[in-house]
Order: structure tokens, then sequence, then C-alpha cells
């Protein structure tokens, strides 16, 4: 699909997502570990566009999803983009999808 994610509805968003897992679950059968990667990565960027950026709080510890044990404050949001640091990483400030990110407490 060569429609922006912005320009669809939640409806598209969510046929392209399982498109794009699909895909991935494909190239991952026949062993194509970077295609595997860019369907994935591209399955997050449409998932962000399925959140709400107002939701998040800038200041705030979030969990990442798909890596257990791992945490990330939010310092800024540009677009669907969280700007902000994991906890404990000798990295510098690096940018996640919005999508990645989960409360910190359980149930919501």
């Amino acid at each position: 699909m060569s429609e922006l994610y912005a320009a669809m509805d939640e409806h598209e968003l969510r046929q392209e997502i399982a498109n794009l897992k699909e895909k991935a679950r494909k190239a991952e059968q026949l062993g194509i570990v970077n295609e595997f990667a860019v369907y994935e990565r591209k399955a997050l960027m449409a998932a962000a566009y399925l959140i709400d950026p107002a939701t998040i709080v800038v200041g705030e510890m979030y969990r990442l999803d798909g890596a257990p044990g791992e945490f990330f404050q939010v310092d800024r949001l540009k677009g669907r983009f969280a700007w902000g640091h994991r906890l404990g990483s000798d990295k510098y400030e690096e940018a996640i999808p919005i999508s990645m990110l989960a409360p910190m407490k359980v149930g919501k």
C-alpha cells in the first residue's frame, strides 16, 4: 500500500499492520532476517498512528514492548516518535515509535 499512514483510517491501519506482520512471518520462515526486520519496523510505525500522542506524558517512564525488563523515559515527543533515554543505557538520546511504549502500571 503506497498511502501514507497519516492518511489512513483505523480500519486501514489495522489491515496494513496485519499485512505487514504476515509478510514478516513469511520472511522469518524463509530465513530472510533483514526483510523480517523491515516489515516488523513498518508494522510498529503503522501501529504508532493508532495511538494518540497526547496519551504519552513527557517525563514519564514506560516499559518497552518486546523488550522485557527495559524501560524508557520520554524527554520529548516529535510526531509519532518519543525521544528519550533507556534506563541504564550508555546510549545518548534516541527516538522510538510511540507504539513501543507501554504504561508502567499493569492493567492500563
